[in-house]
């Protein structure tokens, strides 16, 4: 299997920015497939998406995600044709609701990663629904503890079931592209991130919304929560999921979010009219507007767009 990635502290992000990711990337989700490549020297970036038939991608930890593989191949293989790929590898970003993310404190805890993965999959084998033991594990030292200042060690783990990451990594390998990093949607569309304020930050998919809030080198919040199919509905879940980590924002750091930074399904201005929040702005992840071809992107493609984006940043 490829590496499961977290790019992330920000640390992290800089260094998987300067090179160390494919100069391919492939996005999937319920909206569809994008694809992207990277030109030399990162002078250019190429995206082309290809539509997908309603409930063809059903993102979820406990259930078959592709409900139709070959739409989904035959999907992958119209949006490659669209971009010039150089070779085989590529990031693969798969759906927020393929994954849990949990933020965790240890008293203490081992940097070498043969040692500390035993104790992340005991620590959090009653917090998932599935097997720990053969699911996808990666994570990221946020900050270190130390047992004189009485401050715990900070770790973000990401998990991933394995039958479900051998689905997607599956449907890549089938459309003629080896997965060589797999990240989560709102994970990958953090990585040109490099603000040392606190950022409020939503990546909306057509099932889920995720929130997180970085600030500076430290990530205080990670949550993915699922989405009504309902419009009407969806958008007080939205309201509220907002609010609620707008409030958490200003709790933890003690000032209200002037911004959020958004990619996602809806344009840019329908969710800002959802939230209906005057002291705040809504400002894209991606300036997609800067891509020449971007304009051939349909605007429930966008969210993936961004992260295909972001993904390529820094790529070589």
């Amino acid at each position: 299997m490829s590496p499961l990635s977290i790019p992330f502290s920000l640390s992290a992000l800089r260094a998987a920015s300067a090179g160390l990711r494919p100069p391919v990337a492939i996005a999937l989700g319920p909206e569809g497939v994008v694809a992207g490549t990277a030109g030399a020297e990162n002078a250019t970036i190429q995206i082309a998406g290809a539509a997908l038939s309603a409930g063809v991608i059903h993102p979820s930890i406990v259930e078959t995600n592709l409900t139709q593989p070959a739409e989904t191949i035959a999907a992958i293989r119209a949006a490659l044709a669209g971009v010039e790929p150089r070779g085989r590898a590529a990031t693969m970003i798969v759906p927020d609701a393929a994954v849990r993310i949990f933020l965790l404190d240890f008293d203490t805890f081992p940097t070498r990663r043969d040692e500390a993965l035993p104790i992340l999959r005991f620590r959090l084998r009653k917090s998932v629904s599935f097997d720990v033991e053969h699911a996808g594990v990666s994570f990221q030292i946020l900050s270190e503890g130390s047992a004189r200042t009485q401050t715990p060690w900070k770790i973000m783990a990401i998990l991933m079931p394995g039958a479900v990451r051998e689905e997607y990594e599956g449907v890549a390998r089938a459309a003629g592209l080896e997965p060589g990093v797999v990240l989560p949607a709102s994970l990958a569309s953090l990585c040109p991130l490099h603000s040392q304020q606190a950022e409020l930050i939503a990546f909306h998919s057509r099932c889920s919304l995720t929130i997180a809030i970085v600030s500076g080198s430290d990530f205080l919040l990670h949550r993915t929560s699922d989405l009504s199919s309902e419009t009407g509905s969806q958008r007080t879940e939205i309201q509220r999921a907002i609010a609620v980590s707008c409030a958490f924002f200003e709790d933890t750091l003690r000032a209200a979010p002037s911004r959020i930074l958004y990619a996602g399904a809806l344009p840019r201005a329908e969710f800002a009219s959802i939230i209906n929040e005057a002291s705040m702005t809504v400002e894209p992840m991606v300036d997609l507007a800067a891509l020449p071809n971007a304009t051939g992107i349909a605007d429930h493609l966008s969210g993936l767009a961004s992260t295909v984006v972001a993904a390529l940043t820094g790529a070589r």
